[in-house]
């Protein structure tokens, strides 16, 4: 699933080609997404401007003026900018057209994305209680510690919560938590705030040097250009089960929590 990294890199990547122009038109070929495109989407977008793209978590906000087209990436989802011949593929399901005459496509192989209208993304069900990015002032190890109290959730499970912060999925979970050398199946409520405040850091660490990187493409992402993400490259230790740890050189160690691959090295996470 495309975690904050990937979708950052794709509203970066959409925000020079996209942010000044107008909706000429939009296609829905399939509207069946995670929850369904709205009928009458075209006929709120077609004619106005996008003044600006903002991210909140996963989600893309773009500001149409009366309200927001909120796009999310689900599982397998792309959106890229194309040219107005590109053929069409399968697993294209919607098109906004722009007045400069490229295409923003929403490639989505599983369907679990979402294109929707929003009027107020501030009281919006899936954007309200949302917990702080991990970019932003009031994220840091205090802040953690604090929500961490009485939970007996492991760590990792405690930082994919996206009521406590939000956009860090899976993949960075696992690599900040060996950066910060903190085992994924602790307590979170065990935790000391030194920890807490080493993690903080590991993860702002991480997310920038994927950020960097262009994200991850593990199978499906690619970025508003259409090139795939290199930070997988990177890994320490998410999909390395059996590898040496770039640490200490033990195997890396895999199991399951919460039904996610959970990766970690037993010598030095504790």
């Amino acid at each position: 699933m495309p975690e904050l990294p990937e979708v950052e890199t794709t509203r970066l990547g959409l925000l020079p080609r996209v942010v000044g122009r107008s909706i000429r038109d939009v296609v829905v070929r399939e509207p069946r997404l995670r929850w369904p495109v709205p009928r009458d989407l075209a006929a709120r977008l077609r004619g106005t401007r996008v003044s600006a793209i903002r991210r909140r978590g996963k989600y893309l906000l773009f500001d149409c003026g009366t309200g927001h087209l909120l796009v999310h990436l689900g599982m397998s989802g792309n959106l890229t900018v194309v040219p107005p011949d590109r053929p069409v593929r399968r697993h294209d399901h919607v098109d906004l057209a722009l007045d400069s005459g490229d295409i923003v496509r929403l490639n989505d192989p599983r369907r679990f994305g979402a294109v929707l209208w929003v009027r107020d993304p501030g009281h919006h069900a899936l954007l309200d209680g949302l917990g702080v990015e991990p970019f932003e002032e009031a994220f840091d190890g205090e802040y953690l510690h604090r929500a961490s109290r009485g939970r007996r959730a492991p760590v990792k499970q405690f930082l994919m919560d996206s009521r406590v912060v939000t956009g860090i999925g899976n993949i960075y979970a696992n690599e900040a938590l060996f950066a910060a050398r903190i085992l994924p199946s602790r307590a979170a409520g065990r935790i000391a705030l030194g920890r807490f405040e080493r993690l903080a850091r590991e993860i702002r660490v991480t997310l920038e040097r994927a950020l960097a990187a262009g994200g991850s493409t593990l199978r499906d992402f690619v970025g508003s250009d259409g090139a795939p993400g290199h930070f997988q490259l990177e890994y320490a230790v998410y999909g390395r089960q059996g590898e040496p740890c770039p640490a200490c050189g033990r195997p890396v160690s895999a199991s399951r929590h919460a039904g996610r691959s959970t990766f970690h090295c037993a010598s030095c996470q504790r």
